[in-house]
This record gives structure tokens, sequence and C-alpha cells, in this order.
């Protein structure tokens, strides 16, 4: 199966996030599934976070966070090319 993203980030100025990030729902196993995916694709992973925040003071989530580093935002990713 694949990740279940609920928010997504650039991050830098301006943004919710310092750094690239996407947080995404998942079982025990999922942020370990999305990072292994990452890392397969070169893609450059500074954090794997397990999330909880405070919403009217109670604990709310949990959920991952998988946070990039900056330079994530000058590499192109292209589609494979359908062969004929």
């Amino acid at each position: 199966g694949g990740i279940e993203t609920f928010e997504s980030c650039e991050g830098g100025p301006g943004h919710a996030s310092p750094d690239p990030t996407i947080r995404f729902h998942g079982d025990a196993w999922a942020g370990y599934r999305a990072f292994a995916v990452a890392m397969e694709h070169d893609l450059p992973v500074l954090e794997l976070r397990r999330v909880h925040d405070v919403y009217g003071g109670q604990l709310n989530g949990p959920w991952w966070a998988l946070v990039f580093r900056p330079e994530v935002r000058t590499l192109v990713v292209e589609a494979p090319k359908e062969q004929p």
C-alpha cells in the first residue's frame, strides 16, 4: 500500500515548516517504509519523526513527519517513459 499523506510543506521563510516536510498517517511501521522509499530514491532525508500535538489540552495523534534537507527542492523527478 501507499502512504496516506495529510499535509506537505516545501519549507522556507513564510512557510509552516522551516524544512520541506511531509506528514502522514500510518501504523508503527509506516514511517520506516516511507524512510526506506525516500532513501531508495536518493532523497535527502533530515529526520523521521513520530508526532503528537496538544489540542485543547489533549494529545492528538500520533502521525509521522518525514523532513527533508532544503536541497530536496532542487531535485527533479521524472516519471518513467512508456516503452513503445
